[in-house]
């Protein structure tokens, strides 16, 4: 028996016994660390709600899994707050510094400087986490912020031991660590990798978290703790300034939203693409059946119609606050159907005949996403970032913050491709104060019976792997399904299909560059997804970590009574 026919099995019986569940029977939480993990489930024992777990989760993943996220990276939280169903997306993305320029990466020649805007603290935007922790935690939280930053503090200061995955990351970040001092004394002792197992202990790190849980913000981004971030970036030359700290703030944004079929779809909005990318992209495909196709002719339509998306992405998204955004135009039904009217029904369309403009910057691999549901309903989905594996490699002395490269997610020039084979357009230029385009995609599904969570990083695929989980929600699929799926993309430029090993076999390999793709097989698997269901006809909850990656997906049943 299929697991979807278990599903519809065990929905049928259960419904005939008890009806509709108002309210999730279980918390769930599902990280890429299963320290990260067991940080929430303690903040949600200690009758906190799923926003004081995304606090906890965030300053976990900060200590933990350094290479994707951290208090010098930003990121989305995606917040729904069940007793009034309010969903709003919670901008933490890094901006600009003051001094930031159009050419700050470019030498008098007007090439592109190597590797300026990845290696180092001249390439780290003014970072979000801390604000957007605090202002969780102030707002939607219940716990004292000190409380939910306890079992980051923790792990800081005691250490933890350092699994394959981080190892690895050190390993492939060393040559850059290595020239900083700073770095290398926490990440590099006695200028060697730590092997895995090794116990790391970031005492500095522990004391900045303190600060911000003694503090809130003035713990950060004011007083002697700015003034040392501001000194050691400067020391070793950055770009930062008091003034920047000083005016940094989250917003609140509304979120993406959108329905596809009978399913509603809430994702991230701008200066995240995610949303937009998979409204337009799931709206094209609105157009065809899907189910009566046999899966490559399905793989076709859905690559076609992602190549559509990216395009559009590639031209007009960028920071709502800087630029417009013509998201009206972008998901208007006309234009929609005229583009799904320009997919041929078995053969795939050459992206420069779509145009020729440039194709999008995207938010880095190294990227992380948790997703946490509490018993009153109350749901988050969070995908913070440092852009690529360990950021800039740069640690700010005597703080153990890991600064960002998310200025390199800007257009460093227009027609350069970064480091995913991306080039840039004038709408994602580096300018003072913006916020450089992503396309980080927490999302919610709802359907009539059920809601899903879900994110992964990724980078330029991110999108991708998140539609291809909405997909399989809308084929009834659970959790497990959706971060297990084989993966495939594309993104309009380069004009190749990526795919994971296995993904398609000979057969199918012929058939799609029968068609007239290129294809290009990944050298190993990608994405790190990490999802939870709550099934409202029964109660019940299902959470699953990718199995790709070395996270852990938790069900918290409640305490049974005596």
């Amino acid at each position: 028996m299929t697991t979807m026919s278990r599903y519809l099995l065990l929905g049928l019986l259960v419904i005939a016994t008890v009806g509709r569940a108002d309210q999730p029977q279980y918390a769930a939480v599902a990280s890429a660390h299963p320290l990260a993990t067991e940080a929430g489930l303690e903040i949600l024992r200690q009758g906190g709600n799923a926003f004081d777990a995304a606090v906890a989760i965030s300053a976990a993943l900060a200590v933990v899994e350094p290479s994707g996220s951290g208090l010098g990276g930003g990121g989305f939280w995606l917040l729904h707050r069940q007793s009034d169903n309010k969903e709003v997306m919670i901008d933490g993305r890094e901006k600009a510094p003051g001094y930031a320029n159009a050419r700050m990466y470019l030498d008098e020649k007007d090439e592109v400087k190597p590797r300026a805007s990845l290696d180092g603290p001249l390439a780290g935007g003014i970072p979000g986490v801390p604000a957007a922790i605090v202002y969780i935690a102030m707002n939607y939280g219940r716990l004292p912020l000190a409380t939910s930053l306890a079992p980051a503090i923790r792990y800081a200061r005691d250490g933890f031991a350092i699994t394959e995955g981080l190892q690895k990351a050190i390993k492939g970040r060393s040559d850059v660590m290595s020239q900083y001092p700073p770095s290398a004394a926490i990440f590099l002792p006695d200028g060697k990798v730590p092997e895995a197992g090794q116990v790391l202990v970031q005492t500095d790190l522990a004391n900045t978290l303190q600060s911000i849980a003694d503090k809130g913000l003035a713990g950060f981004y004011y007083g002697d703790m700015a003034a040392k971030l501001i000194q050691g970036m400067q020391q070793f030359g950055g770009i930062w300034s008091l003034q920047d700290l000083e005016q940094y703030s989250v917003l609140e944004r509304l979120p993406q939203k959108f329905t596809y079929r009978d399913i509603s779809v809430v994702s991230a909005s701008p200066p995240s693409s995610g949303g937009i990318v998979m409204a337009e992209t799931l709206k094209i495909l609105e157009h065809f059946d899907l189910r009566a196709m046999d899966r490559i002719t399905r793989v076709h339509y859905v690559v076609e119609a992602l190549r559509r998306a990216y395009r559009d992405r590639s031209v007009y998204l960028g920071d709502p606050d800087f630029i417009k955004v013509p998201v009206d135009r972008l998901l208007d039904p006309d234009y929609i159907e005229a583009m799904a009217m320009t997919i041929s029904a078995d053969k795939a369309t050459p992206s420069d005949e779509l145009g020729e403009n440039p194709g999008p910057k995207q938010s880095g691999e190294s990227t992380t996403h948790f997703s946490i549901l509490d018993t009153e309903g109350n749901r988050v989905a969070a995908t913070l970032s440092v852009n690529l594996t360990m950021g800039s490699g740069f640690v700010i002395p005597g703080t153990g913050v890991l600064v960002n490269n998310e200025m390199d997610d800007f257009s460093i020039k227009s027609g350069i491709p970064n480091s995913y084979g991306l080039v840039g357009f004038e709408a994602n230029a580096i300018a003072p104060g913006k916020r450089p385009l992503s396309s980080m995609s927490p999302t919610f599904v709802e359907s009539s019976d059920r809601i899903g969570l879900l994110g992964t990083p990724g980078g330029s695929r991110i999108i991708s792997m998140v539609l291809l989980g909405i997909l399989d929600f809308a084929d009834g699929q659970l959790p497990e399904s959706w971060v297990d799926l084989p993966r495939y993309h594309h993104q309009y430029k380069p004009d190749v299909v990526l795919y994971e090993p296995a993904a398609f076999n000979q057969q199918e390999q012929q058939q799609l560059k029968a068609m007239g793709y290129e294809l290009r097989e990944s050298n190993r698997l990608y994405g790190d997804m990490h999802a939870v269901m709550w099934d409202k006809r029964t109660g019940y909850v299902y959470a699953e970590s990718d199995k790709r990656g070395e996270g852990a997906a938790r069900i918290l049943k409640p305490e049974s009574k005596p």
